[in-house]
């Protein structure tokens, strides 16, 4: 039974990146706006992952509270974001159609979406979990409880598990396949356990891991590379956001794949706890970059909707 609740959503436009800076150009990426978000209804924050549906403006995420969160991208007439609309919170259901489940049960942290079906990334009980059809997911039960994963669940940590669910072009090596990277569950030497859950590449593969950064989503772009979103928080710098391009030609079974950084921000640029990164097709045909922050419900943080553009 769907209890989707509707959610007012109100929106603060962002017009820098860098406060007081006309500066729009951000190691790779030009910053083309953002939003700061907030709503009377206590199910809103707590965002973990987003998707947008490919007319470009209807937009599916998941919280780690267990719900499902979607809603409209609206624009203005330069096309900067300026606001959301329609959004609505709805309960993951479990195989028996119940909702309101167990926070060990629904911590919901990375998301996909295949064709009709919606895959889903969750840790502390760590599984990828597919449901269907996206255009009826508030009433939607699992119709796949779990894909194998390539590496050991039982290496994941309890809170730095399955962080990024990406998935691939169907034109690039991987053929469409699904790519998940633990957030900072590491093997011996130090690298993050991430695997290619599927297709003719079908394998675990591990992720250089730097100065204490975690990854906290992924997409890739159209070319086939693999854009990580990384986070990190200490009471000396506050937090900081990175985001690494890694080679599409390097994913494959048995690698250890690093990559170039093309942005690199901190407390001098608005950025939160970002947790969520889609990429997109612009109006224009430029590719964009979307990314969302969880605010952990907390008032000490913010939702934040921030939107680049791959300058290169």
């Amino acid at each position: 039974i769907s209890c989707a609740q509707t959610a007012p959503v109100e929106a603060t436009v962002i017009t820098a990146f860098r406060p007081g800076s006309t500066e729009t150009r951000f190691g790779a990426l030009e910053f083309i706006g953002g939003l700061e978000l907030s709503s009377s209804e206590p199910l809103f924050g707590a965002w973990s992952a987003i998707r947008l549906l490919p007319d470009g403006e209807r937009f599916f995420g998941v919280l780690d509270t267990g719900h499902w969160l979607m809603g409209r991208i609206g624009r203005d007439a330069e096309g900067r974001l300026s606001g959301l609309s329609s959004v609505t919170i709805t309960p993951m259901l479990d195989a028996d159609g119940r909702g309101d489940q167990s926070k060990y049960n629904v911590d919901a942290e990375s998301l996909a979406i295949r064709g009709d079906d919606v895959l889903v990334g969750y840790e502390q009980r760590h599984r990828v979990t597919g449901y269907r059809p996206v255009s009826a997911i508030d009433s939607a039960r699992p119709f796949r409880m779990s894909f194998p994963l390539p590496f050991p669940v039982g290496e994941l940590r309890n809170n730095g598990g399955l962080e990024t669910l990406a998935l691939a072009p169907g034109a690039s090596p991987l053929e469409g396949a699904l790519v998940t990277v633990a957030e900072k569950s590491v093997d011996g030497n130090g690298n993050l356990f991430a695997g290619i859950l599927d297709g003719p590449l079908k394998g675990p593969f591990r992720v250089v891991a730097h100065d204490g950064f975690d990854v906290t989503d992924g997409a890739f772009l159209p070319d086939g590379d693999l854009l990580l979103l990384e986070r990190r928080f200490t009471f000396a710098s506050g937090v900081g956001l990175r985001i690494r391009r890694i080679d599409g030609a390097s994913l494959k079974p048995g690698a250890v794949v690093d990559g170039e950084i093309i942005l690199q921000a901190g407390m001098d640029e608005e950025i939160d706890n970002m947790e969520g990164l889609d990429v997109v097709s612009g109006a224009d045909g430029t590719t964009r970059i979307i990314l969302v922050s969880d605010d952990n419900h907390s008032i000490l943080q913010r939702s934040l909707m921030l939107e680049f553009r791959l300058a290169d």
